[in-house]
């Protein structure tokens, strides 16, 4: 197991990880960093607890709406591969059709 050491909020922390995912948890903490120092900007210095609870409600509800966007996406591309689907089927049919029409123009064409 690997030791990354992190700074949060001018605080140091040392986090386990596992072997080669080092660079992903330096990364996903100072993007924490980032969002706590907005929020501390905003807010103020108002404990550590509470800056960090306020910093991952909001970190929850960018979750939150990211997974109703995907949802959202989800349901479109569903909706147009079943537009796609029907388009496709419809065109079966008139190919379908189309030939029938040809084959009654050449027994016309033959009579």
């Amino acid at each position: 197991m690997a030791m990354v050491k992190v700074t949060v909020n001018n605080r140091l922390y040392e986090i386990g990880c596992d072997d080669g995912e080092e660079d992903q948890v330096r990364r996903l903490s100072q993007m924490l960093d980032g969002r706590v120092r907005e929020l501390a900007a905003l807010v103020g210095q108002v404990g550590e607890a509470r800056l960090m609870l306020m910093t991952a409600l909001t970190l929850a509800d960018d979750l939150e709406q990211a997974q109703r966007d995907i949802a959202a996406m989800r349901q479109e591309v569903t909706a147009f591969q079943q537009e796609q689907k029907t388009t496709a089927d419809g065109t079966e049919a008139l190919v379908g059709l189309a030939k029938r029409l040809e084959d009654i123009a050449a027994k016309l064409e033959s009579t």
